[in-house]
């Protein structure tokens, strides 16, 4: 009973809860596909032939007990993670430079930042938030080790947290006039939203005027709010207030996004390329184990639970 849960299965488990992706799962985690599946049936067995997933052809959706499942999962990997650092004797040290998107401000990532800080008292953990392009150009620059962003169009870099559908949202009593042009509320550049925004309108022939530009998520929460105009937004995060706009409107498709974790030179480039033993891990393979083990928490309001 002690061993039933493998952590190696539950890891797996975690990068297809967060995915809702076997294949995007097992390129999160550099194995095959049918070494994903394997592993999942093997925690259902263990779970007591409990279905964790529903799948099909087209999609893959957690379960009531897989839901359940998420919780016991990260509680096993930290605990699992603590034990094989006190062990090991190594503690790790040093300077953590960690960029963060604006779209997690409301999310439930300080509560994965202030249990890594409890874990790892030693690292000097310094927090950046910024536009997601921002932070790809000062990670490029060598200035940032680690980074949790939204993936520019057409880029395959980076370690998938999760995917998530863009909608334009506004405030619930907000109206779009077809024969005006579109109000929007934006990122200024280099925003990714900003640009996917203004790319779709421009494709699809769509007139459209600024009525708002904010480096501040808050600032564009609070424009959205007062019902200057609408924003692009991940489906996943939309803030309280705030809703997606009806189809009446006849916007064009967004698409979607994807947010990933991005190492910084000399810091790994992926799951694949670093080691998961303790004594080889630099501090930044350290955060992004954590927030790959929690990545569920992040399209969680921040007193969701």
């Amino acid at each position: 009973m002690y061993d039933m849960y493998d952590p190696g299965q539950l890891r797996t488990f975690l990068a297809v809860a967060q995915t809702l992706s076997f294949t995007q799962a097992a390129r999160r985690l550099d194995v095959r596909q049918s070494t994903v599946s394997q592993h999942v049936r093997r925690l259902e067995a263990a779970a007591g032939d409990r279905q964790l997933f529903t799948r099909d052809t087209h999609s893959v959706e957690l379960t009531e007990d897989g839901e359940a499942m998420l919780g016991f999962a990260r509680t096993i990997l930290a605990a699992h993670e603590r034990a094989a650092a006190y062990f090991s004797g190594t503690r790790l040290r040093g300077r953590l430079r960690f960029g963060a998107s604006e779209d997690f401000v409301l999310t439930r990532l300080p509560e994965i930042l202030e249990s890594f800080r409890t874990d790892h008292p030693e690292v000097d953990l310094e927090l950046t938030v910024e536009l997601s392009g921002t932070l790809h150009e000062r990670l490029a620059a060598g200035e940032l080790d680690l980074v949790l962003a939204k993936r520019r169009g057409g880029d395959t870099h980076g370690e998938l947290v999760w995917r998530s559908s863009l909608a334009w949202i506004g405030a619930p009593q907000l109206r779009i006039d077809p024969e005006r042009p579109v109000p929007l509320i934006l990122f200024p550049a280099p925003g990714i939203t900003r640009a996917r925004a203004l790319e779709v309108l421009e494709a699809d022939g769509r007139p459209w005027r600024i009525a708002c530009t904010s480096a501040s998520l808050s600032g564009l929460i609070a424009a959205a709010r007062a019902g200057l105009g609408v924003m692009a937004h991940s489906r996943g995060l939309i803030p309280p207030g705030l809703v997606p706009v009806p189809a009446r409107a006849a916007l064009p498709e967004l698409g979607d996004v994807d947010f990933v974790l991005l190492h910084g030179h000399g810091q790994g480039q992926g799951r694949g390329s670093r080691s998961t033993a303790t004594s080889d891990r630099s501090p930044a393979d350290a955060l992004a184990d954590a927030i790959l083990a929690g990545g569920d928490r992040l399209h969680r309001p921040a007193d969701a639970r």
